[in-house]
């Protein structure tokens, strides 16, 4: 059995979102547990040429919810960027692409199935169908931030592991 639009995208994104939420919740706890500051990791970065912490979790959020809604508006058009705000605020960003992505129903992420989606990014102007467009651009940049998001953590020594960023594996029914 084929999978479904909706298949490909929504669940991908939850399992991820909440794993975010997960290790966010877990450097929260780390830092009340020794002492640290959790708005440390809002400017932190693993490179100085790459975007800093606050940006890989807004990125997370923008490219799963946004991602999703572009198949249905054809336009990719996250709000613009929040830009440093207090870890706590991260946590809540999280919370709400959950929220966000449980609010959109099969049917209507099925009916976009094959449908057009224009993209411009600067002078270049990208042509997809709804697939193409969460399979080699919203899913990729989703996770290439969030991993940034888990790697800075661990980095700055957060205790998480694989486990933490894959998160709910959702196996089959046995």
């Amino acid at each position: 059995m084929a999978m479904s639009l909706y298949e490909l995208s929504v669940p991908t994104f939850l399992q991820t979102v909440r794993a975010v939420a997960g290790f966010l919740d877990r450097a929260a706890r780390h830092c009340a547990e020794t002492g640290a500051d959790p708005n440390d990791f809002v400017n932190a970065r693993l490179f100085a040429d790459m975007a800093p912490f606050h940006f890989q979790v807004e990125a997370t959020w923008h490219h799963s919810v946004w991602g999703v809604d572009a198949l249905k508006t054809g336009v990719f058009a996250p709000p613009p960027l929040v830009g440093p705000v207090p870890f706590s605020d991260l946590q809540a960003m999280m919370g709400r692409a959950e929220a966000s992505l449980e609010a959109f129903t099969p049917d209507e992420i099925d009916r976009c199935a094959g449908k057009e989606l224009d993209l411009q990014i600067g002078p270049r102007r990208l042509a997809f169908t709804s697939e193409t467009f969460i399979l080699s651009f919203s899913l990729p940049n989703f996770h290439f931030h969030a991993v940034t998001a888990y790697d800075i953590l661990r980095s700055r020594g957060v205790p998480i592991g694989k486990r933490d960023y894959e998160g709910r594996l959702r196996t089959r029914l046995t």
